[in-house]
């Protein structure tokens, strides 16, 4: 062969090279075109509409699909692109076509998943439930039912006592008319002591003896879930004495779904059987997005000083067990991570130190699952602020607090270490005792994330949907509507 004709071949190699990776540059294109219409319209739409609406959003962004009209399908999107380029016509590229065949039928069946996940989204949150309430829970089914008229109804109940001590309970929804029987039952438990757990347990067999559909327990607590084991014979484990009550509640027809948040000891769930099934949650999406709004704050105003309080840019964890636990939920907001962990020193005393990750000139939250004296989380600030952080807070799902141990975490304690102190209100007889108006305490409404999670079977859709955390109606910012 001559050179001429070596030139020439190599020449149209490159040439069909090229275009080849044009192409494939041009497909990739045509997906942003695709999914991007359809995250902006999402957007716009949590800030429109009212609170029942803009739920019903929320619940559908992760798999949200706008009208025909407005997204053009993949292929009318590639055919726009290539007819532009005047190559779409030539089929003679093996190489194209085949990218071509594979892109299109993964869109194809992501579309069916959407489709199928707003299928899913609309028929559950079209049921609508019956409230019963614990009363240190009627607060929140109240609020439920007053921004959710169209899903919620609370029956208020009668907890009351005979002289002798022994309960005196009428559930309500049953007198004069039974509103109850045949009907899904939302029942919003606290376990704060024994008293209104044996109470609550009564409350739970009457309903499930009465006819209705199904019953969801929400207990966003479970004050047992550190008794999971002994050590020596005749220690009780009433982790496992719980889960054998649930377990033995009467069968209205299905499983008793039993909902609670961070588990201190997730093998528990598989410690319940035959009637009950735990259906397990997080309360990470409402940290989450008090972070997302600090971080929006500081941009709209990096002169605040407050704002540049209120900034987090780093998550430390006490120990490696939370970790490995919370650590993979945030992932998505490429923030640094500080790995914290005690070592053995003289006789039994332990220490804290960081083990992984730089806390120099950091805005920190320490994360974990539950406080109680506190002991472990001081100490872990202690260190991180003696290794350079600018600013050190925490953020616990249940405030625990025994014998009003938050004292020594507020301004003046002991143990005033933490410029915020973010806590859930799933414990509500401590949380609404805690100074949230003078003091580093911030409850975080639990509501909002309860019912998206009851609709959605868990937080892995909130956890991967950022436009949940940062919509203002999201749970933490709500906006009531007016009755």
């Amino acid at each position: 062969m001559s050179r001429s004709s070596t030139r020439g071949t190599s020449s149209y190699c490159c040439r069909s090279t090229g275009m080849t990776l044009m192409r494939v540059s041009l497909l990739v294109l045509s997906q942003i075109v695709f999914f991007f219409p359809i995250s902006t319209s999402s957007f716009s739409a949590c800030s429109s509409g009212n609170r029942n609406h803009q739920h019903r959003i929320h619940s559908r962004q992760l798999g949200s699909l706008s009208k025909s009209s407005q997204n053009p399908s993949p292929t009318k999107s590639l055919c726009l692109l290539f007819a532009a380029n005047g190559d779409f016509n030539n089929n003679n590229d093996p190489i194209l076509n085949q990218i071509l065949a594979d892109e299109q039928e993964k869109m194809d069946r992501d579309m069916a998943y959407r489709i199928m996940f707003n299928q899913q989204s609309r028929r559950r949150e079209s049921t609508h439930y019956q409230i019963i309430a614990a009363k240190e829970t009627e607060a929140m089914a109240k609020e439920m039912e007053k921004s959710y008229p169209d899903r919620f109804t609370f029956h208020p109940t009668q907890w009351e006592k005979f002289p002798d001590g022994t309960d005196k309970i009428e559930i309500g929804g049953f007198y004069p008319h039974n509103l109850l029987s045949g009907e899904h039952v939302l029942f919003l438990a606290s376990f704060h002591n024994n008293d209104v757990t044996l109470s609550q347990f009564q409350v739970m067999i009457c309903l499930l003896q009465s006819f209705i559909e199904s019953l969801t327990i929400v207990l966003p607590f479970s004050p047992v879930g550190t008794m999971e084991r002994v050590v020596r014979e005749g220690q009780v484990a009433t982790a496992n004495t719980y889960a054998h009550m649930f377990s033995s509640l009467p069968n209205c027809g299905r499983p008793t779904r039993l909902m609670v948040y961070d588990l201190h000891t997730l093998q528990n769930r598989f410690y319940l059987n035959g009637n009950a099934v735990a259906s397990l949650h997080t309360a990470i999406p409402l940290l989450k997005q008090k972070i997302l709004q600090g971080q929006q704050q500081q941009q709209s105003d990096d002169s605040s000083s407050s704002s540049s309080k209120k900034k987090v840019d780093c998550i430390a964890f006490p120990d490696d067990g939370a970790a490995k636990r919370f650590g993979a939920y945030f992932e998505d907001m490429g923030l640094p991570v500080i790995v914290c962990g005690k070592t053995r020193g003289d006789g039994d005393t332990r220490t804290v130190v960081i083990q992984d990750g730089n806390a120099a000139g950091k805005h920190i939250v320490i994360v974990d699952d539950l406080v109680q004296t506190g002991g472990t989380l001081y100490e872990t600030g202690k260190v991180l602020k003696e290794a350079g952080a600018a600013s050190v807070h925490a953020f616990c799902s249940h405030a625990v607090f025994p014998k009003q141990s938050w004292k020594r975490f507020n301004v003046g304690g002991d143990r005033a270490c933490f410029e915020t102190f973010w806590v859930t209100n799933s414990i509500p007889t401590v949380t609404d005792a805690l100074p949230v108006e003078e003091g580093i305490f911030e409850v975080l409404d639990l509501m909002d994330l309860i019912i998206h999670d009851l609709d959605h079977y868990g937080s892995s859709a909130t956890m991967s949907n950022p436009q949940f955390l940062s919509s203002p109606m999201s749970p933490g910012k709500k906006k009531r509507t007016q009755a």
